[in-house]
């Protein structure tokens, strides 16, 4: 099945790539609009995402550039510390890591509000090495949009050039990005990611 075209969500080229969408129709578009606020506060509080996805997923802390944990709205250039079910990265103290490269607000359609979060692999903030701290190459990416219309709000989350990340890392951490990749940890975060977009929705 060929990924869908969503505005802001990055062409996709090679590897794998997923799709997970979510949504509640509302018949009253006052309820909609009071729901979507929730959704709102539920979207842009990153560290508290494990609690909407389930105690046995991924742990996301939000953290500025140089590291730091930070409890605050995101913004471009800050990035995202995840500590998968497994095994961790041995060098990066167990943690893989995602950089914000993209948030807007436009709309599209009958959306009457909307946003997004972009995310690609990263090196771990601070790091003067080239080595990317994620399972991922640094070409693939990860787009998190809420929405709203007239009658409906809606979570999608949309994975695109998914590729184990074998070159830009070490000895180390090419063994364990094998690991993850021949144990089908690629995809059981795809079911992670419908958890989490469901969980959002879940009043």
């Amino acid at each position: 099945m060929k990924p869908k075209k969503v505005p802001g969500v990055p062409e996709h080229y090679k590897g794998a790539h997923f799709d997970t969408e979510s949504d509640r129709v509302l018949d009253d578009p006052i309820l909609a609009a009071q729901q979507f606020q929730f959704l709102k506060e539920r979207f842009f509080n990153i560290n508290n995402w494990q609690e909407y996805c389930g105690k046995m997923s991924a742990e996301f802390k939000l953290c500025d550039k140089h590291g730091f944990y930070v409890d605050r709205m995101p913004r471009v250039g800050d990035f995202l510390r995840i500590d998968i079910p497994g095994p961790g990265n041995p060098q990066t103290k167990g943690y893989d890591w995602v950089e914000i490269v993209a948030m807007d607000d436009h709309c599209f359609g009958d959306e009457l509000e909307r946003h997004l979060i972009s995310c690609r692999p990263s090196k771990p903030p601070g790091s003067r090495s080239d080595n990317i701290a994620h399972f991922y190459s640094p070409e693939s990416s990860s787009t998190f949009i809420i929405s709203r219309g007239p009658n409906y709000i809606k979570v999608g989350i949309y994975g695109r050039n998914e590729i184990a990340n074998f070159s830009r890392t070490g000895i180390i951490g090419k063994i364990r990005n094998a690991f993850i990749t021949i144990g089908g940890f690629l995809r059981v975060t795809k079911f992670q990611w419908k958890g989490l977009a469901e969980g959002f929705l879940d009043f």
